[in-house]
């Protein structure tokens, strides 16, 4: 099992390109399935989740073709001749539930199982499942398995989430462009991702309109074509490498990166004092000054993101005075503290708010990741501890993040990948 070996103490300067969003190229590979004709995407991400995904639809009879032999553009399309999503990948990444609308949507049947992925909370999908209701689906859960039927076709409707969920919106908003008829969801999730998925469905012939405003309005059509999308830039990754240059205290060009898309994540960081600025081909984050804490709550977007929470946290552990995170979102997404906390941090949980005394310095520790952006928050505390920090379990890093230790090391990290 590979690891990482990460040296600490040294300020990061440089430029690294942030890659594709994750959690945008998912939800567009699945709108493949909505058309027999070929979507072309751009930008794509190289982490192991995307190829879980490409294995998804391969095995529902979709081609997917890596158009230039990197992984960085796919063309998908296809006849679906196989209706179920199978445990043994469905298991691997929750984002594999998002087959279900679409496959209802497109075949009139799906058999998907329940999803797996992260373990950071219950996460349950029955937002996913009452919505398909609502549209005319029939659903029983047997054996794992969801198993749904459209008999009379998809049927548009009033759906109102209870909570702004973007797993939730996606499957509905890409289920309700062939159904008949309007569909309106009320209290959809306004993430960018979901403006980058509705804009590349519109391309195929949908018509949506309402992003960002919390409704989305759904006009169904008979058929989606072929088109061709750039993904947007992965705002995560964005935020994780402006925290490392918080963390170190150094300055970094992050390439790509789009401050109107980070939102909470900006004012965050200049609260705690990392200048952040907008440049012609992306983002300039850097900290000349001391490190302050300050209080987070994670909420839905435009608020402060889960995704970065753990990241913050480990920036916050050594900034002066005293921090609190309050988590919202996922009830066990503290499962990095005990792991900072070997490393020197004084974090306390209390419920779903973490109590985080800044530190003036942290010390290298054998740790081990517990989840894809935990994994993060540990490189980024080996990367400003002193000493040697040795970072198990990198598995997780890998389902969402492209090239890691190559871009710190280009910037000055002393960080290493050994294979075991």
């Amino acid at each position: 099992m590979d690891r990482f070996i990460i040296r600490g103490g040294k300020p990061l300067h440089g430029k690294i390109t942030i890659g594709g969003a994750k959690n945008a190229g998912l939800k567009l590979m699945v709108a493949g399935l909505l058309t027999a004709e070929r979507l072309t995407l751009t930008n794509v991400p190289r982490i192991a989740d995307i190829a879980t995904m490409r294995d998804l639809l391969v095995q529902h009879g979709v081609g997917v073709e890596d158009l230039n032999g990197n992984g960085t553009s796919y063309a998908i399309g296809g006849e679906i001749t196989n209706t179920e999503a199978p445990y043994d990948i469905v298991s691997k990444m929750r984002a594999s539930i998002l087959v279900l609308g679409p496959l209802i949507a497109r075949c009139g049947k799906a058999r998907v199982s329940l999803p797996g992925g992260c373990a950071i909370g219950t996460r349950p999908v029955d937002m996913h499942l009452k919505g398909l209701e609502a549209l005319g689906a029939e659903i029983r859960l047997e054996g794992g398995y969801i198993n749904a039927t459209a008999p009379k076709g998809l049927i548009g409707d009033r759906i109102v989430l209870p909570f702004a969920s973007v797993g939730a919106t996606e499957n509905l908003l890409m289920a309700a462009t062939l159904a008949k008829g309007r569909t309106e969801i009320i209290n959809a999730a306004r993430e960018p991702e979901i403006g980058d998925l509705v804009s590349c469905l519109n391309k195929m012939g949908a018509r949506i309109t309402g992003t960002g405003s919390g409704t989305l309005v759904i006009d169904g059509v008979d058929a989606l074509y072929g088109a061709e999308h750039r993904i947007m830039p992965d705002r995560i990754e964005c935020g994780t490498y402006a925290c490392a240059a918080g963390i170190t205290g150094g300055d970094l060009k992050l390439v790509g990166g789009q401050v109107d898309d980070l939102g909470a994540v900006v004012r965050a960081l200049e609260e705690t004092g990392v200048e952040v600025s907008q440049e012609e081909d992306g983002m300039r984050v850097r900290r000349t000054g001391a490190l302050r804490g300050i209080d987070i709550m994670t909420e839905p977007y435009p608020g402060f993101p889960t995704d970065m929470q753990a990241q913050f946290m480990a920036m916050l552990a050594v900034a002066e005075g005293a921090s609190m995170i309050t988590e919202t979102i996922f009830e066990n997404r503290f499962m990095h503290v005990p792991e900072l906390n070997r490393m020197g941090a004084r974090i306390n949980v209390h419920g779903s708010s973490a109590i985080i005394r800044g530190v003036h310095a942290l010390s290298g520790a054998p740790v081990m990741a517990t989840d894809l952006r935990a994994s993060f928050s540990l490189i980024l505390a080996g990367l400003a501890a002193h000493g040697e920090t040795i970072l198990s379990r990198v598995y997780h890093l890998d389902r969402g993040y492209e090239a890691v230790e190559k871009k710190l090391a280009a910037c000055g990290a002393n960080i290493e990948r050994v294979k075991g």
